[in-house]
């Protein structure tokens, strides 16, 4: 079974973005257990062994709600075994071998997106575009002016605006510890391209299908406009799959 697991999960990216890309393309084992539960220490178990990260570490959850989720995963498996469509698997194993042994340089990659989010750059045309962004973006900017003590800039355009110190240093401080919020967070800014839209989910600001929205105005606008692209619902869907699974990592 370790040969079969180890295979399965080779070079599993830790990007979600990749993750999502390789749903589309599976390669995929025949099931070889036949029954996951949960065992001492909220591990994951199939047929009583202990399942393991690609580094080898027993994969363990902090709670039994999340062991349990990770799972059902396990048991959702039909015939084969599909990696790509066990979304919380896959961050679980990229926070216990990754975010646990680097957990500032995850911090760092977040904060990176301080200094360059993407609700801080506003359309100057349509006027609806405009509106819709303000909508959804501003108690965003209100959000981390009032609560994270933030003052960033706005601007027009892709030039980029370089945003004060103290805003960077003021939301970092509210960028999680703990590995798996830590990890969970990370994937949700990768995910929407703002870690202003994760923290405020994080701190329970917005609700998952407002974050979801306030990532993909510019793209719903243009689906409106000019019509919807199938490939591109497609990966937005993956993505979605990816999304939502570090949401209930980060809610666990």
């Amino acid at each position: 079974m370790r040969d079969i697991f180890d295979e399965i999960y080779a070079n599993q990216p830790f990007d979600p973005n990749e993750a999502a890309r390789r749903s589309m393309r599976p390669s995929l084992r025949k099931r070889f257990f036949t029954t996951a539960a949960v065992g001492e220490g909220n591990t994951v178990l199939l047929d009583g062994r202990p399942v393991r990260t690609p580094a080898r570490r027993p994969l363990a959850a902090p709670n039994t709600a999340l062991a349990q989720a990770l799972a059902d995963e396990w048991n959702a498996q039909t015939e084969r075994v599909d990696p790509w469509a066990m979304p919380l698997t896959r961050l679980a194993n990229a926070v216990i071998d990754g975010v646990t042994d680097a957990p500032g340089a995850v911090s760092d990659e977040i904060a990176n997106y301080l200094g360059s989010d993407l609700v801080f750059y506003r359309a100057d045309t349509p006027e609806g575009l405009i509106a819709r962004q303000a909508e959804l973006w501003d108690p965003l900017i209100e959000f981390a002016r009032d609560n994270l003590g933030a003052r960033f800039v706005l601007a027009q355009g892709v030039v980029h605006q370089a945003q004060p110190e103290q805003a960077v240093a003021a939301a970092r401080q509210a960028i999680p510890n703990d590995p798996w919020r830590l990890g969970a967070l990370s994937s949700i800014t990768t995910l929407t391209g703002s870690a202003l839209i994760a923290l405020a989910l994080a701190q329970g600001r917005i609700g998952a299908d407002d974050a979801w929205n306030a990532a993909h105005v510019d793209e719903d606008w243009n689906m409106a406009a000019w019509g919807r692209d199938e490939d591109a619902m497609a990966r937005r869907a993956a993505r979605r799959v990816e999304f939502d699974a570090a949401v209930f990592i980060l809610r666990a």
